[in-house]
């Protein structure tokens, strides 16, 4: 028999999760027509990039 294990996509999902929320504040940040909802976009897309990247690593 095999002893072989198998691996959970976990982080896979979490981080195209995140990734897809990133994606959202990225479009927020180039359309949103006052300064506060840009820098709350930028906001958004930073913070959430920036977890999609910890995802992948937590998970790996």
């Amino acid at each position: 028999m095999s002893e072989a294990s198998i691996g959970s996509d976990k982080g896979i999902g979490v981080t195209l999760a995140l990734a897809a929320v990133a994606l959202v504040g990225a479009v927020i940040l180039f359309g949103y027509p006052t300064q506060i909802g840009r820098a709350w976009g930028f906001a958004a897309a930073f913070v959430f990039a920036l977890l999609s990247v910890v995802a992948v690593q937590l998970f790996d």
